[in-house]
C-alpha cells in the first residue's frame, strides 16, 4: 500500500486541493475494493499543527498525523499556497526540511498551482522542469531562476517531481499519478466518475498574456509600452533599440532579463492576444483579423498563434465564441 502525504499548510490553502486529492484517490481505493482488492492508497492529512485554521478562521483542518509522526512516506502532496506567497512560505518553512528528507529517501512530490514556490524553496526544484499558474510565471522565475519553468505545460515530471498548472489543473496531475500507480484502466474511470477531461497536457488555451512589468526598468517598460500601442505595425528591434538609445544587444540583453521573452517573442505575444480578443468576441474572418494585427503572411501567422496557444484560429475561436459563425 501506497502511503500518501496531503500537506496541511498554515495561512490561506486551496482546501479545493486538499479535499479533491482526498476524494479522487479514496475513489481508486473503493475502485479497487469493489473488485475484491486490497485498497491501493493509505491517504493521510499531515500538518505541522494539531489543528490548522484556514481561510482566516472559516475552516479548521485537523490533521491525521504530524510531521514528526510520519517517518516514511511514498508521495507528497503540496496543495496551492494563496494570498501573500512570501508569508505563506515563513508559515510554512517547517515542512521544508520534512519534504526534502522525505525526497531523498524515495518519495515522490507533487504540486499543485502555486505550491510550486513551496516546492522550489525547498531547493528541489533546482535544474528541474516544472509548472505553475500562468498569472505568476514571471514572479516565479525572478524568484528562482534555478528552477526550469515551463508556460504551456499543465503539468510536467521531473525524477520523481512533478507539478500542475493554473487551478483545475490539478485534476489532471492527480489522474497522471492515478494512471502512473493504478493503470491506465482505473485512470479512465475515474476520469468518467469525476468528469474530467483525460489527456489534456497544455495551459495555452487558458493564458491571458498581461505583459510582464514588475520589474524597474525603465527603459524596457517605454519598450514595452510602445509595443503594446503600436502593435499593428511593423517593430523592430532596431528602432526599439534607437528610440531608446540603446545598442541592439545592450537592449534585448535587458529586455530578455525584465520580461523573460525575447523582443521578437514579446511583439508575437502581443499581437496573438489582440488576435485572441478578436476571436473571442467578434465575427471578423481570419484574414481580417491578421491584417489588423499586422500579418501578411496567412501560414506564419497560423504557426505563431498555435504555438503561443496550443489551438488553430479556428479552434479557438470554437472554444471561446459559441455565438460566432465560424468563418475562415
Amino acid at each position: 500500500m501506497k502511503h500518501i502525504s496531503i500537506l496541511i499548510p498554515e495561512g490561506h490553502t486551496s482546501i479545493t486541493n486538499i479535499e479533491g486529492t482526498h476524494q479522487i484517490f479514496s475513489e481508486v481505493n473503493e475502485c479497487f475494493v469493489r473488485v475484491g482488492r486490497p485498497p491501493l492508497f493509505d491517504i493521510k492529512l499531515v500538518g505541522i499543527n494539531p489543528n490548522a485554521s484556514q481561510r482566516n478562521g472559516v475552516y479548521t483542518i485537523k490533521p491525521d498525523h504530524l510531521i514528526g509522526e510520519v517517518s516514511k512516506t511514498d508521495l507528497i502532496i503540496i496543495p496551492a499556497m494563496l494570498g501573500d506567497l512570501e508569508n505563506a512560505l515563513k508559515l510554512n518553512a517547517a515542512f521544508i526540511p520534512w519534504v526534502v528528507k522525505q525526497y531523498m529517501q524515495g518519495a515522490e512530490l507533487a504540486s499543485f498551482c502555486v505550491g510550486a514556490f513551496f516546492l522550489a524553496a525547498t531547493g528541489l526544484l533546482d535544474g528541474k522542469q516544472c509548472a505553475t499558474h500562468w498569472r505568476f510565471a514571471n514572479q516565479f522565475r525572478q524568484q528562482y531562476p534555478n528552477a526550469r519553468l515551463v508556460d504551456d505545460k499543465i503539468m510536467t515530471e521531473d525524477r520523481g517531481i512533478y507539478t500542475s498548472g493554473g487551478a483545475y489543473s490539478y485534476t489532471n496531475l492527480l489522474l497522471y499519478l492515478v494512471e502512473k500507480h493504478a493503470g491506465r484502466e482505473i485512470a479512465v474511470l475515474i476520469a468518467k466518475t469525476f468528469m474530467i477531461d483525460i489527456d489534456r497536457y497544455s495551459q495555452s488555451p487558458f493564458i491571458m498574456f498581461k505583459g510582464q512589468k514588475e520589474h524597474e526598468d525603465d527603459l524596457i517598460i517605454k519598450a514595452q509600452e510602445f509595443i503594446e500601442k503600436n502593435f499593428q505595425e511593423k517593430i523592430t528591434v532596431d528602432q526599439l533599440a534607437d528610440m531608446l538609445a540603446l545598442g541592439r544587444r545592450s537592449l534585448e540583453r535587458r529586455f530578455k532579463k525584465a520580461t523573460s521573452n525575447t523582443v521578437t517573442e514579446y511583439i508575437q505575444r502581443v499581437k496573438m492576444e489582440a488576435a485572441k480578443k478578436e476571436l473571442e468576441t467578434s465575427r471578423k474572418t481570419v484574414s481580417e483579423l491578421m491584417y489588423e494585427i499586422g500579418y501578411s503572411d496567412t501560414k506564419a501567422f497560423r504557426s505563431t498563434f498555435k504555438k503561443i496557444t496550443g489551438l488553430s484560429p479556428i479552434e479557438y475561436r470554437n472554444k471561446y465564441n459559441k455565438e460566432s459563425i465560424v468563418l475562415s
